[in-house]
């Protein structure tokens, strides 16, 4: 699914925030990425959606190496890997619905097919009778959950998410980590970064803990290993 070969990501101001990784990550994992603020968790995940490049290396996703993937590709490997932000990144002058709809609207599929699937993963997420509403008259979790459904709107088989429950509170966070889990059980491969220590501490998945630009911690039922 993703496999990291020595990856180093050097930024145009010099600095180094990942620094020779080489990582392998299997379909249907769940992987918690961890570590302090400035460790390079987020240039690690960026990497796997191409949204950073590296600089040395190779990153190979479904069989794609992105350090050779040429910049009008990007668009269409996106499509088969979902990407939550903690920030949401719903398009505010649309509804619900229509956030999660765009996302098909752009590969040209057919109206009715749309309105199936896009109602499936409303359905998926519970948010089935808010379809119609717009982002400002969703709670920031609702809106979490149709950013989520919008990321798995294509099936992808890869979900990326960077801290997703970072603003939310408690409650609301373990209602969408649930929710995450859901959909690893349908066989999604979900890399998160995340500092919730709560959360990692509970699952006991996969954790790959990050300091310094490497990886200094790679554990199945790993623990999340910091104090906030």
């Amino acid at each position: 699914m993703i496999q990291m070969k020595n990856v180093t990501k050097k930024y145009s101001n010099g600095v180094v925030a990942v620094n020779g990784i080489s990582v392998h990550i299997k379909p249907g994992e769940f992987v918690y990425v961890v570590g302090p603020s400035g460790a390079g968790k987020s240039t690690f995940i960026k990497l796997m959606y191409r949204e950073e490049k590296a600089t040395t290396g190779s990153v190979i996703v479904n069989g794609i190496d992105l350090s050779t993937l040429k910049n009008r590709q990007v668009p269409q490997f996106r499509r088969n890997v979902g990407v939550v932000f903690q920030d949401f990144k719903l398009l505010p002058r649309l509804t619900a619905y229509e956030n999660i709809a765009f996302a098909l609207e752009v590969t040209e599929e057919e109206p009715t097919k749309i309105r199936k699937r896009v109602m499936e993963v409303l359905e998926l997420v519970g948010l089935s009778h808010k379809a119609r509403m717009f982002p400002h008259e969703l709670s920031g979790g609702e809106q979490q959950r149709v950013s989520i459904a919008r990321s798995i709107i294509n099936t992808p088989q890869l979900v990326i998410a960077d801290e997703p429950t970072g603003n939310l509170d408690p409650d609301t966070s373990w209602d969408i980590m649930h929710l995450f889990e859901k959909i690893n059980a349908q066989g999604t491969t979900i890399v998160m970064a995340t500092h919730n220590k709560e959360i990692v501490n509970t699952a006991r998945r996969r954790v790959i803990a990050i300091e310094g630009g490497i990886i200094v911690r790679d554990e199945a039922g790993g623990e999340y290993g910091y104090e906030r």
